[in-house]
């Protein structure tokens, strides 16, 4: 019986043994190690995860400052009767005296506007300020208390792949906003509109924006606007852009002070370098603007000269024309800008005082 258990036991170590060599074994499972001992050394997959805010909550903070836009617009039809159009947009509230952002294309052939809060309050909205060339309004409504606003981010600060909320007036329907998530899919675009306007320094996104959703917030993971949306491509699948929130901050206020927005004047012409002309003019950059003419004005005042190449604006790539005049015109009439410049074979910094373009210029 000794004998028999013995061999017994023997056999048992001899396929354990063989286990380990058979190709046809089942794998044993390896136990891993504490996880807490190596947790510096490989990342926890579920932490990105768990540290994404409740959305829900950041709706409920940033929702009370949305509203929806309702115009109407008389017109007439193929026998010339009048007829009256309805149209919807969104906004957002800036001031919490009433003032509102919204998209100039929302309300731009308005004959009267409506502006719907989030406790079901409607009101009648005038308009303060129109800027078509970056499709930006402001209009205001009435009110006897306070009203919930949003804080505007810096723009510039915003990363590709940061999360985003839209939120507005989708397609006009009823119960409240409506909410989609995406991120920043890019910075900096620039887009040439139906009607031939050519809007600047838009956040580009793939959160789903649809009729209605223009003049609405598109707003990051802390409630604040990064940009008010405008367009989409109706050609595209999730793409979207929206007015960055620094050029939309920037236009509203001076709508909301002067009833206009006040751009200014440097007094130079301009053409985007090009790899033609960068041979023809022996420049080594390829990227910039060069100056073509310097008229009367804070330019010539500051130093700038014909065919210098500016490069850089306040440290920021000028990179083209088109981005060139959009940082421009971020700035006010009496700002000072640094303008780094070559000059022959020579880097320059000058420093130009801005002043204010005509109205109508």
């Amino acid at each position: 019986m000794q004998l028999l258990l013995a061999l017994v036991g023997t056999a048992i170590a001899c396929s354990l043994v063989a286990t380990d060599d058979d190709p046809t074994a089942t794998p044993q499972p390896t136990p891993s190690s504490n996880p807490t001992s190596n947790a510096g050394s490989s990342p926890d997959l579920a932490t990105p995860i768990s540290r994404l805010p409740n959305l829900r909550d950041l709706v409920e903070q940033v929702a009370p400052a949305v509203v929806a836009i309702d115009t109407s617009t008389v017109g007439v039809d193929f026998f010339l009767r009048r007829v009256e159009q309805r149209g919807s947009g969104s906004g957002v509230i800036v001031r919490p005296d009433g003032y509102i952002v919204t998209n100039d294309h929302v309300i731009s052939d308005a004959s009267s506007l409506h502006v719907a809060l989030s406790d079901g309050r409607v009101l009648d909205a005038t308009t303060i300020g129109r800027y078509p060339e970056s499709d930006i309004a402001v209009i205001k409504i009435e009110v006897d208390e306070e009203l919930p606003t949003l804080e505007f981010a810096d723009s510039d600060q915003v990363r590709v792949g940061d999360w985003l909320l839209a939120i507005g007036n989708a397609l006009g329907l009823e119960g409240g906003p409506t909410v989609t998530l995406g991120i920043v899919s890019a910075r900096g675009r620039r887009l040439q509109t139906e009607i031939g306007a050519t809007l600047s320094d838009l956040i580009q996104t793939d959160a789903a924006i649809n009729e209605g959703n223009s003049g609405g917030p598109l707003v990051d993971l802390d409630g604040r606007v990064v940009g008010i949306n405008t367009t989409v491509l109706a050609s595209a699948q999730g793409i979207g852009f929206g007015v960055s929130s620094n050029s939309a901050l920037r236009f509203s206020d001076d709508l909301i002070e002067f009833g206009e927005v006040r751009r200014p004047l440097i007094g130079l012409a301009l053409e985007t370098i090009r790899e033609s002309i960068a041979l023809a003019l022996d420049l080594p950059v390829s990227r910039g603007v060069l100056v073509t003419a310097v008229g009367d004005g804070p330019a010539r005042e500051a130093g700038v000269e014909e065919l210098d190449v500016i490069t850089e604006i306040e440290g920021k790539p000028a990179g083209n024309q088109s981005e060139f005049l959009a940082d421009l015109w971020s700035y006010r009439p009496g700002d000072k800008i640094a303008l780094t410049i070559l000059r022959e074979d020579r880097q320059l910094e000058i420093v130009v005082s801005l002043d204010e373009r005509p109205s109508g210029g």
